[in-house]
């Protein structure tokens, strides 16, 4: 069935969101808000559908056409920059009005370029159609979009890529058969570019890391190959820019750092406080943590390698510390919120790529703390995500 759909809004994911004639909430990929689309219900339930865009009947102003220049996940491909930063601002203030978080400060992080800006690619290869296709997955069919040039990846990294793909199309077909297997079965081949290292690139999991060099506000990190660390320099260097700024405004009241998800190290080593405490599950990126806290000269700093659920308890959450967190996109485990609510920790600076789960946490950490301020930042153009940067204060 296809109907004549007005777009109101578009929601944290991309898809547009208007209502049928009988009231039920429509769900469009590729809709924008303020068009009137025709659309084809793809997939009925209850209270909602979804459905498949059709025709654009009255187009947003914001609009645009990327033609070819569009890989999977680029859900603003055909929304021009200002609309898509509209669009992902009003998503985070609905999850805040909707949750009842009071937020005092409300910024937007400088924009920066909307293409070519990721210095991560992974790109997965298969056989398809009589032929090698290296590159993106496409949902739901897991097909793979074949990537000759990546519009979302640095200018290094496309400029060797098609170096890489010849490299991997051999791997694939010459030489023995057992090393064509194994080479088939990792199925993937990520590409990484830094300042200092350079264009990187392995297939599936290399058997030694590959030790990566990355420049964060004027310090050298150290980073394995399967290490975390933001896939955009620019926006990541604001982002990093801003927790030191959060905590030089408190570090009177806080001078102690006690750097939750820590990776290897960036926020928790950028501030250097009196003493540093990071918890990280991955033990390698914690060995990392340690080899930068030296390269860094930073007295004071003892990383641990374990999960944070299970070490929160006896960590000094103390009255002269600022706790920084950065979990990944499923949040915080459901006991940390708890406890640095009963903790005496006068600040937190809370780095999310979820609202979703960052709303969740926020409503535990209410209990004892107040916002501050909210900031976000447009990590990932032209894709669903961003990240979210809050600042919280203890009540008195």
């Amino acid at each position: 069935m296809t109907s004549s759909v007005y777009i109101a809004k578009n929601v944290y994911g991309g898809d547009g969101l208007g209502r049928l004639g009988d009231g039920r909430v429509v769900f469009v990929p590729g809709a924008f808000a303020g068009e009137q689309v025709k659309a084809e219900i793809v997939e009925e339930k209850r209270n909602w559908v979804k459905a498949k865009l059709v025709a654009v009947e009255d187009p947003s102003e914001d609009r645009m056409d990327a033609g070819a220049n569009r890989i999977p996940g680029m859900v603003y491909a055909d929304l021009s920059f200002k609309g898509e930063m509209k669009a992902k601002e009003a998503q985070l203030k609905e999850f805040l009005e909707r949750n009842r978080i009071e937020t005092p400060s409300f910024t937007t992080a400088p924009e920066t370029s909307p293409d070519h800006y990721r210095n991560k690619a992974v790109y997965h290869f298969a056989r398809q159609d009589g032929k090698w296709a290296i590159g993106y997955r496409e949902e739901p069919s897991h097909r793979i979009v074949d990537v000759a040039e990546d519009p979302l990846a640095r200018p290094e990294i496309n400029a060797k890529l098609p170096e890489i793909r010849r490299s991997v199309v051999t791997l694939l077909t010459t030489g023995a058969q057992s090393v064509r297997k194994s080479v088939e079965q990792q199925g993937n081949v990520t590409v990484r570019w830094t300042q200092r290292s350079g264009v990187q690139w392995w297939i599936g999991k290399p058997r030694d890391p590959v030790v990566l060099k990355e420049v964060t506000c004027g310090k050298v990190f150290e980073v394995p190959s399967d290490g975390f660390y933001q896939v955009n320099p620019e926006m990541g260097e604001a982002l990093a820019k801003a927790v030191v700024e959060e905590y030089e405004k408190g570090r009177d009241a806080a001078p102690e750092v006690v750097d939750l998800y820590c990776g290897v190290g960036v926020f928790g080593l950028l501030c250097r406080p009196g003493r540093l405490t990071g918890v990280e599950s991955g033990r390698q990126a914690v060995d990392f943590a340690r080899r930068n806290a030296e390269a860094q000269s930073v007295a004071g700093a003892k990383f641990y390698a374990e999960e944070v659920g299970r070490n929160v308890r006896r960590l000094p959450l103390n009255s002269r510390a600022c706790v920084i967190v950065d979990p990944p996109r499923g949040g915080m485990e459901p006991n940390v919120p708890k406890a640095l609510a009963e903790s005496k920790a006068p600040r937190i600076i809370y780095v999310s790529c979820d609202p979703a789960t960052l709303m969740r946490d926020l409503k535990t950490l209410a209990r004892a703390y107040a916002v501050e301020s909210v900031r976000w930042f447009n990590m990932f153009p032209r894709t669903a995500r961003f990240e979210t940067l809050v600042v919280l204060s203890r009540r008195v």
